[in-house]
C-alpha cells in the first residue's frame, strides 16, 4: 500500500513539473490567443496496445488512436526494432543526389496496392506536406503543358487538408479561417456532402444530385480551363466523419475526367486500414484518382512520413512536352527518409498479415455498437465507416440544431470519459472515435459503455445548468 502511495505521489510530482515546463516553454497546436505559450494539456506518459497511461496514472482506451494514426497499436516491438535497426544501418541520406533501399522497396509495395496507374510515390513528412506537394505538382504540370491559368482548386465546406499555407487554404471549417490568412483567391468551396445536414424534405439521392449539379455549375461558371484540381477526403475526418451519399464520389470523379480536372483523393486518414484496406479509393468507393495523398497510418505514428501517389499518365504527359528542362523545384530535407520508409514496410507487413482482415471483420460490430447511443436524447446521429465514427450531439432532434449554448459539450463528454478510462477527440458538439485497428470486440463494448455513461452525465449537467431542457 505504501509503495502504491509513493508511486502516486511520484506521478503527481512529475505531472506538476511537466505542466509547469509546458506553460513556460511549449507552444501547442491550435492555441487561443488568451492561452498561447502558457498552456498545458493532458499528459500522456506511455502506451500499450489500444491503451495509453496519462500523467495521473489512468489507463485509457486510446479512442482517437493518437490522431487517427496509431493503427497497429502502441508498443509494437517489431516496429520499434525496425526503427532502431535502420537507424543503426543508415539514419539519413540526402534525397537531392542519393537514394536508399527502404524508400525504393516501399514505393514498389505501395504501387502494388494503389488503384489504376498510380505507380509513383513522392515522399513527404506528413499529411499537410503531402497535400501541398500534390497541389504544387498540379501547378507545375499545367505550367509545363502551357496551361498557366489552370490553377484553381475546388474543395468542400467541412473538409480538412492541412496546416501549411496552401493546404490550409482548402480547409472548409470556418473557425480555421477566422484569424488566419489564406490563399482564398485560388480556392472554390462546394457544399459539405453531409446527409445529416441536407435540406429538410430532400432525399439522400436528391441531395447527391444537388451536390454533383453544384460542381457542374461551378465548372461552367469558373471555366474548366481555370480549374486544376478537385480535392476530397473519401470520408471527411476532422469535419465530423462525414460519409458522402452513395454514388457521390464516382460522379464527382467522372466530372473531373470530363473536364481535365485532376481528382486528388486525400487519404491521409482513410488509408492503411482505417477502412479495412491499404487505400480506400477503389476498394471502398470505386474510384481511381489521379493522385492519392497519405500519411498517419503509413507508419502507425511511429515515425513522421507521408506521400503522394501519382498517376503514370501525368508523368508521361510531362515527358512528351516541349519543356524537357522544366524543373519541379520542390523537395524536403526528409523526403524518402530511410527510417520512416523502413518502419512503413514493417507496418505494411503487419497490415497484410491479418490486421486489415481483422479491421474489416470487427467494423460492423464497431458501427452497430456505437449506434446504440442514438437512444440518448443528447445524441442526434452516430455515423461512420470502417473503424472511424462520430457521435454528434444536438439541442433537439426536430431541428437537428447543434448545442449553440454550450460549445464545449464534446470536452465535457471527454472529461467524463477520461475519468472512466477512455480518451476521445472532442470537436465542439461532436466526439470522434478511431481506435487502433487492434481493438477487440470486448474492448469495443467497454468503449461504448464508457461513452454511454459519460454522455448521460453530460446530459444531467446541461439540464442542471439550464443550458439544455432535456427530452
Amino acid at each position: 500500500m505504501a509503495a502504491k502511495r509513493e508511486e502516486a505521489i511520484g506521478l503527481a510530482e512529475a505531472a506538476g513539473e511537466m505542466v509547469a515546463a509546458a506553460q513556460k516553454h511549449l507552444v501547442q497546436p491550435w492555441p487561443t490567443a488568451g492561452e498561447i505559450g502558457a498552456e498545458a494539456r493532458s499528459g500522456i506518459l506511455s502506451g500499450d496496445g489500444i491503451y495509453v497511461i496519462d500523467s495521473e496514472g489512468r489507463r485509457l482506451i486510446d479512442g482517437p488512436a493518437g490522431m487517427w494514426c496509431v493503427n497497429a497499436g502502441h508498443r509494437r516491438k517489431e516496429l520499434a526494432d525496425v526503427l532502431y535497426e535502420q537507424a543503426m544501418a543508415l539514419s539519413y541520406n540526402s534525397p537531392w543526389y542519393t537514394m536508399n533501399a527502404p524508400s525504393v522497396a516501399l514505393s514498389e509495395r505501395l504501387a502494388g496496392h494503389a488503384p489504376g496507374d498510380l505507380d509513383h510515390v513522392f515522399y513527404t513528412t506528413g499529411g499537410s506536406s503531402a497535400v501541398e506537394t500534390a497541389l504544387r505538382f498540379m501547378q507545375f504540370a499545367n505550367n509545363v503543358k502551357g496551361q498557366p491559368d489552370k490553377k484553381m482548386i475546388v474543395s468542400r465546406q467541412g473538409g480538412y487538408h492541412g496546416s501549411t499555407y496552401l493546404s490550409a487554404s482548402l480547409n472548409g471549417r470556418p473557425r480555421d479561417h477566422d484569424w488566419m490568412d489564406s490563399a482564398g483567391d485560388q480556392v472554390i468551396k462546394l457544399n459539405c456532402p453531409n446527409p445529416f445536414r441536407r435540406p429538410d424534405g430532400m432525399s439522400e439521392a436528391a441531395f447527391c444530385d444537388f451536390l454533383v449539379e453544384e460542381f457542374g455549375a461551378v465548372i461552367e461558371r469558373a471555366g474548366a480551363e481555370r480549374i486544376g484540381a478537385f480535392i476530397a477526403e473519401p470520408v471527411m475526418a476532422s469535419g465530423g466523419v462525414i460519409v458522402p451519399p452513395d454514388g457521390y464520389l464516382p460522379r464527382m470523379r467522372a466530372l473531373c475526367a470530363e473536364n481535365d480536372i485532376l481528382f486528388i483523393a486525400d487519404e491521409v486518414v482513410t488509408a492503411f486500414g482505417r477502412l479495412g484496406h491499404v487505400f480506400a479509393s477503389k476498394d471502398v468507393f470505386g474510384i481511381e484518382p489521379d493522385m492519392i495523398t497519405f500519411a498517419k497510418g503509413v507508419t502507425s505514428g511511429y515515425f513522421p512520413l507521408g506521400g503522394v501517389m501519382i498517376s503514370s499518365r501525368l508523368f508521361e504527359e510531362l515527358r512528351r512536352s516541349n519543356h524537357s528542362d522544366a524543373m519541379f523545384a520542390h523537395g524536403l530535407t526528409y523526403s524518402s527518409h530511410p527510417i520512416g520508409c523502413a518502419v512503413a514496410l514493417k507496418n505494411l507487413d503487419i497490415l497484410e498479415e491479418g490486421l486489415l482482415a481483422h479491421a474489416r471483420a470487427i467494423s460492423g460490430h464497431f458501427q452497430q455498437s456505437l449506434r446504440t447511443l442514438e437512444d440518448l436524447p443528447l445524441v442526434g446521429e452516430v455515423r461512420g465507416l470502417g473503424l472511424m465514427a462520430c457521435i454528434e450531439c444536438v439541442a433537439d432532434r426536430v431541428s437537428n440544431n447543434p448545442l449553440t449554448l454550450d460549445v464545449t459539450v464534446g470536452k465535457r463528454i471527454d472529461g467524463h470519459c477520461q475519468e472512466l478510462g477512455l480518451l476521445v477527440r472532442p470537436l465542439i458538439n461532436m466526439c470522434v472515435m478511431s481506435p487502433p485497428l487492434t481493438i477487440t470486440l470486448p474492448q469495443i463494448d467497454d468503449m461504448v459503455s464508457i461513452l454511454r455513461v459519460s454522455i448521460e452525465r453530460t446530459q444531467d449537467e446541461l439540464v442542471r445548468e439550464g443550458l439544455w431542457r432535456g427530452k
